[in-house]
């Protein structure tokens, strides 16, 4: 199945319909990409929106992997059950997320982080989902989308690493 959407994904980006094909953190060039982009975070940056430090959005964007590899299993939203089919699409899509879109209240991060251990631990989560392929992926549901494929939660989770890098200029 992996295959036959990468291939899909292949003739899009290739085909003169003019569309772009989102990344995803099943590819090795994806995951280096967005660890680079980690690497040139710096403490003071600041923020483009939002109400998070770099510190906290790298703890934030860590929760979200967390969810992802199925190490945090946050329960269904109420409200997800009744807007998150019709909403999904935006999560899976080719278009970045937005500025501020709303976040879980269980993925806020208010307190201090320490830097270089949230930047270490972002980029050894994001390895890890990339080296435990479809297979090692959540059958969880999402709080919000519900039922997501793998391959929906590493496209997912590329569109959410992009957003939170792009609040920092990275």
């Amino acid at each position: 199945m992996h295959l036959l959407l990468q291939r899909y994904d292949f003739w899009l980006s290739t085909s003169s319909c003019g569309v772009l094909r989102m990344k995803n953190l099943f590819e090795q060039e994806a995951v280096d990409e967005v660890c680079s982009r980690i690497d040139r975070l710096q403490p003071a940056m600041p923020r483009q929106w939002g109400k998070m430090d770099v510190a906290q959005m790298m703890a934030h964007c860590s929760a979200a992997m967390d969810m992802a590899t199925g190490t945090a299993k946050l329960p269904r939203m109420f409200v997800g059950r009744l807007l998150g089919p019709l909403v999904k699409p935006a999560f899976v899509n080719e278009k970045p997320f937005t500025k501020s879109s709303p976040t879980a209240r269980e993925l806020i991060v208010a307190d201090q982080r320490d830097f270089r251990r949230e930047q270490e631990q972002l980029k050894s989560k994001i390895r890890q989902f990339h080296d435990g392929g479809e297979g090692q992926c959540t059958r969880h549901q999402h709080p919000f989308f519900g039922a997501l494929t793998p391959y929906e939660w590493s496209r997912g989770m590329y569109k959410h690493l992009d957003h939170h890098l792009r609040q920092f200029g990275a």
